[in-house]
């Protein structure tokens, strides 16, 4: 989808320097663009490919843009203005409402009439599909569970019965939304007993939720999933977990039952968050760090251990607290002994 770079510019604001008339066909980095694409520059190290590249429009800093002759956009956030760029460039497919024949919808479900439910699918008793939402090939909707308006399920997810998926979002193929958690209770005899898990999913709106990514229902409460949240790929999060509003978590992280995570915070790839913590409002943990006790303020969390036997670990974190005492206490040893040798010499 083609446009003029002076629409863009109306559209999304920025500073223009260059032809308005010249037309942008698609998004392109900026070692591979041709004249037809638009590129950003987002990061200083870049700027040796900047004077190489072939972009047609390079989206900058203003500081970048000032000894550029290149059509060019001054914007203070160059990848945001990328991504809104890349968005009206590449929108959304249209699809016509409809069942298609082969998918299989219970009588008592309430489907809008400008939803798809594409071959295959399936949607249970009681459940409500709204407005424009798209439910794809092979997808399940459980009995009485709601998927919001211009959401869209891709091929193969499962929403589990009674579960709800807010408006406009985003479900990518093999993610199961509202399978049980992981609750048993332990026999004298070692054997275990299933706790029944009656909580549901409540997923707001402007959610995203990656490929193979599992969110469990609740066991007594709600697993609850913010608005705007973006969870990556192949990402688990157990029962009762709350995470909030325009939180993102990357890929391979995972959250234990009962935890609470914050708004607008950042949990890196593979990082672990324990159960029954809580993370305040706008934390960073790092990639492949484990969040183990709560985070009550703000900031970027970082750190991971070997693993080691239980009680050795124990024992050498406790020792690891310990360190700035130890420290102090060796730094005052050391200059009791300069004092001596000095007394010694003299």
């Amino acid at each position: 989808m083609a446009a003029r770079l002076g629409d863009i510019v109306a559209r999304l604001g920025g500073e223009l320097h260059g032809d308005a008339d010249l037309l942008v066909e698609q998004v392109a980095p900026l070692d591979s663009a041709g004249p037809a694409h638009i590129s950003f520059l987002a990061s200083p190290r870049y700027r040796g490919a900047l004077s190489s590249s072939g972009a047609g429009v390079i989206i900058v800093p203003p500081a970048d843009g000032e000894a550029l002759t290149r059509a060019h956009i001054r914007t203070r956030n160059p990848y945001l203005y990328f991504a809104r760029v890349a968005q009206m460039l590449n929108p959304e497919p249209a699809t016509t409402g409809g069942v298609d024949a082969g998918a299989s919808v219970h009588p008592s479900a309430a489907l809008e009439p400008t939803a798809h439910v594409a071959v295959g699918a399936v949607i249970g008793a009681g459940a409500v599909v709204g407005a424009g939402a798209r439910i794809g090939a092979g997808s399940v909707v459980g009995e009485g569970a709601r998927i919001g308006a211009f959401s869209r399920l891709h091929p193969r997810v499962v929403i589990y019965p009674h579960c709800v998926v807010g408006e406009r979002c985003i479900l990518h193929s093999g993610a199961v939304i509202g399978a049980d958690g992981f609750g048993f209770a332990r026999e004298s005899d070692g054997s275990w007993v299933k706790i029944p898990q009656i909580g549901r999913v409540l997923i707001g709106n402007d959610v995203e939720i990656g490929a193979n990514t599992t969110v469990d229902r609740g066991a007594l409460g709600d697993t609850v999933i913010g608005d705007g949240v973006k969870l990556d790929n192949l990402i688990q999060i157990a029962h009762n977990v709350r995470i909030g509003d325009h939180t993102a978590m990357a890929a391979c992280s995972g959250v234990a039952g009962s935890a609470v995570i914050g708004r607008r915070c950042m949990i890196g790839g593979s990082a672990n968050i324990m159960g029954h913590i809580d993370i305040a409002d706008d934390v960073v943990v790092s990639a492949v760090s484990f969040a183990t006790r709560s985070i009550r303020a703000k900031g970027v969390y970082t750190g991971s251990v070997p693993s080691m036997e239980h009680r050795e670990w124990t024992r050498n974190f406790s020792r690891l607290r310990q360190l700035d005492a130890m420290a102090e206490r060796i730094r005052a040893l050391e200059q009791q002994l300069a004092t001596m040798q000095g007394n010694k010499d003299n």
